[in-house]
């Protein structure tokens, strides 16, 4: 992993699904090139031990879904980041079922929205007011490339997904011209904890819609994130940076 010492000196940054993949490459990269990071995730002994991997300022154990959770959240780790966030990462997200429509199962339905979609809405109105007050913010929401395309037996998490996108849009031409920069990732499948939510023949599938014909590494997922949360992304908002293999181009 290259690395570019300095580029978050003094910058404090919020990472959800920070105890795992890619979140968790991502704010180790942060602390790496200067950064203080709080790390928000779902599984509390998976939290405690990548705090000390990542070298994380706070963890809160949290569930994203839980609206009041996240803005008790957000207060706590404004407080212990010194007053400021200056990046938020919305990482956190699971797949649901792996069925076709008719059989898809109303709780896991719902849970995959909860998370994926009201959790990342819950995450950045909770931190744009603290980042408004500060007059700069980077946030990147994740998406995926099943956003733009949609995967066959994957509804609940294709649908969540295109509504990051658009959510992230919206939110981008909000703040644009407020020192706020909104973005999203579309990667298409990488090697993660979240691939042991899915069948294999799933995971080929995915595999096969990729013309560089492999998937991605975390680590390439990691860089592109970190670039969108940096300074030097400063033209670009309400957008999304791809890391498809080819996938997608648009």
């Amino acid at each position: 992993m290259t690395t570019f010492p300095g580029r978050f000196d003094g910058r404090t940054a919020i990472v959800t699904g920070g105890a795992s993949g890619l979140g968790k490459a991502v704010a180790k990269r942060i602390v790496a090139e200067g950064g203080k990071v709080c790390l928000w995730d779902l599984n509390p002994d998976a939290l405690a031990a990548a705090r000390g991997d990542v070298g994380a300022t706070h963890t809160v154990a949290i569930d994203v879904s839980d609206h009041a959770a996240v803005a008790n959240a957000a207060q706590e780790s404004n407080a212990a980041l010194g007053g400021r966030i200056d990046v938020l990462v919305c990482s956190a997200g699971i797949t649901g079922a792996t069925v076709p429509v008719h059989e898809f199962p109303i709780d896991s339905w719902l849970r995959v929205v909860d998370i994926n979609l009201n959790g990342l809405f819950y995450c950045n109105r909770s931190v744009v007011p603290l980042m408004l007050a500060n007059g700069y913010g980077r946030i990147v929401n994740v998406a995926s490339v099943a956003g733009k395309e949609g995967n066959p037996n994957a509804s609940a998490y294709s649908a969540s997904k295109a509504g990051v996108i658009g959510f992230t849009k919206s939110l981008g031409k909000e703040l644009a011209g407020k020192g706020i920069i909104a973005n999203t990732l579309t990667p298409a499948t990488f090697e993660s904890p979240i691939l042991e939510q899915l069948p294999k023949s799933q995971v080929d599938y995915m595999r096969s819609k990729i013309p560089m014909g492999r998937l991605g590494e975390i680590d390439e997922s990691a860089a592109m994130v970190c670039f969108m949360a940096s300074e030097e992304c400063s033209f670009t908002t309400a957008s999304t940076f791809d890391t498809s293999g080819g996938r997608t181009t648009f």
